[in-house]
């Protein structure tokens, strides 16, 4: 009943700027915290950021400084903005959500198709 759409992905040259957007749909009564990973070709998936139904982030040492994660709670839309890309930020970027459904309670992880971002040199 819970899906995440990504969108803003694309092909970018070095020094470039992308949004990202993430949104969430369906018997959603909250989202706890939102995070945005990414997979290279040839690595492990890795954690990008994280923003806190607070509003608290934190971000991984690669894109630290260039990054900036933000949520709409009224739209249930994560963002990742990333600032001066480099060559080694292209990778397939998912968005991730912990939601509580409504009505059971429950809590789950639910994950988006992800979205390709190429960065050419």
């Amino acid at each position: 009943q819970v899906q995440l759409v990504e969108s803003g992905g694309g092909l970018v040259q070095a020094g470039g700027s992308l949004r990202l957007s993430c949104a969430a749909s369906g018997t959603i009564f909250s989202i706890n915290a939102m995070a945005w990973y990414r997979q290279a070709p040839g690595k492990q998936r890795e954690l990008v950021a994280v923003i806190t139904s607070g509003g608290s982030t934190n971000y991984a040492d690669s894109v630290k400084g260039r990054s900036t994660i933000s949520r709409d709670n009224a739209k249930n839309t994560v963002y990742l903005q990333l600032n001066s890309l480099k060559p080694e930020d292209t990778a397939v970027y998912y968005c991730n959500a912990n939601i509580v459904i409504v009505s059971t309670g429950y809590v789950g992880r639910y994950w988006g198709q992800g979205t390709q971002v190429t960065v050419s040199s």
